[in-house]
């Protein structure tokens, strides 16, 4: 009886200690994925690092800022002239905002790769995008903050913009600007939205981890690096590679915010906002380039901001446009065809920055044209075409 009595609290422990951080911590460190993962499979674990910096830094910040269109600019000037390691917090955070949005791509890009959008891992991937498209919010609402020169004509362009929306565009700006134009209802709107979206952010990427462990984690060979054999333990074997990753990002990040600070900001923001002076260049972050290309590609304004608002929304239709039954293939066996459309995805998106940096202009907007016409052709035209072959072909994929 006594045995009994012993076996069962040790089962309950057991239960208990599950529940418990060490537990938590335990299981997360025991969880099992695919021994192939490559480096690309550590962004994730970079962008939490990000995440966390970035957050911290905004808070400090934020106790220095004013959210006023007369004391908004000298509020961060000061921080930066005055305050206590003030330049370094900026430069943190404005630093961290441009290494964010770049592994977020290059996350995204991975997803599409090796098609780690495919069932039973949908969820995982529309909540990516999710973070993807409030990831962008955040920025651009950050971006409008300083309330410079490139701050305010953004603000003014995103509000025209929005107004450019049939029958309740008007609404749209004046929600947005809180009047006629850019102004103290502006920074309030975007402070707040700023912080709001950010928590958000952090809250989601948690619910995302859980996804990732529920559904457990893709594998470049697909389902054929998830067999049992195949798995390992996340620690060691891929704290190390997290840890390398982190590493090596983290001195990228030093060295272009002590040594190439110009890469990440824009010299133009660093005068006060002039409603009456209009900057001979008005452009927006390099991550937002891509889109705003698309936004000039046609004359249409409504037409601009549906390409443009579209190019991300698109990404949440992927896994039905693609709906192929194989997940995920290593890159030395895609068909020559996937390989290529990649390219030129790629090749695509930075080249519409590129237009985008230029405003579309001359020779530019044909440029602009045609590399949009690529993007989207690649989601609409050659992802269903390709869904097709892959079922055609499945009897031999089964047979490799």
């Amino acid at each position: 009886m006594s045995g009994e009595q012993s076996a069962q609290s040790s089962e309950n422990t057991e239960r208990k200690d599950a529940h418990s951080l060490s537990g938590f911590i335990r299981n997360y460190m025991s969880f099992p994925v695919p021994g192939d993962l490559n480096l690309l499979w550590t962004l994730g674990a970079v962008l939490l690092v990000v995440l966390a910096l970035m957050i911290a830094s905004g808070l400090l910040l934020a106790t220095s800022y004013t959210p006023d269109a007369s004391l908004a600019f000298s509020s961060v000037e000061a921080l930066e002239r005055r305050g206590a390691a003030g330049w370094l917090l900026r430069a943190i955070h404005t630093t961290g905002a441009s290494f964010f949005m770049a592994a977020l791509y290059i996350h995204m890009f991975r997803g599409l790769c090796y098609r780690s959008y495919a069932a039973p891992r949908r969820a995982i991937w529309h909540s990516g995008v999710t973070l993807l498209l409030m990831a962008m919010m955040t920025a651009f609402a950050g971006y409008v903050l300083p309330w410079g020169q490139m701050s305010y004509w953004g603000a003014d362009i995103a509000g025209k913009a929005a107004g450019a929306v049939p029958g309740v565009g008007p609404l749209l700006e004046s929600i947005f600007l809180g009047g006629d134009s850019p102004g103290s209802p502006t920074l309030r709107r975007m402070f707040v939205l700023h912080f709001t979206i950010a928590f958000s952010i952090a809250g989601l990427v948690a619910l995302h981890i859980a996804i990732v462990h529920f559904k457990g984690s893709s594998s470049p060979s697909g389902s054929k690096g998830q067999g049992r054999e195949r798995m390992l333990s996340f620690h060691p074997y891929f704290t190390v590679k997290d840890v390398l990753s982190i590493l090596v990002c983290a001195l990228a990040f030093v060295a272009v915010m002590c040594f190439w600070p110009g890469l990440v900001t824009e010299p133009e923001n660093y005068r006060p906002a002039n409603p009456l002076h209009t900057p001979a260049s008005i452009e927006p972050e390099w991550y937002f380039l891509p889109f705003y290309g698309m936004l000039q590609a046609i004359p249409s304004k409504f037409g601009g901001l549906v390409l443009s608002a579209g190019a991300v929304l698109i990404l949440f239709f992927v896994p039905s446009l693609d709906d192929a039954p194989v997940d995920g293939r290593p890159w030395g066996r895609m068909h020559v065809q996937s390989r290529i459309a990649l390219c030129m995805l790629i090749a695509c998106f930075v080249v519409s920055g590129l237009a985008g940096k230029h405003h579309v202009q001359g020779d530019w907007l044909l440029v602009e044209r045609i590399a949009m016409a690529g993007y989207y052709g690649y989601f609409l035209i050659f992802l269903p075409l390709a869904a097709r072959s892959q079922k055609a072909d499945l009897p031999d994929e089964v047979e490799d």
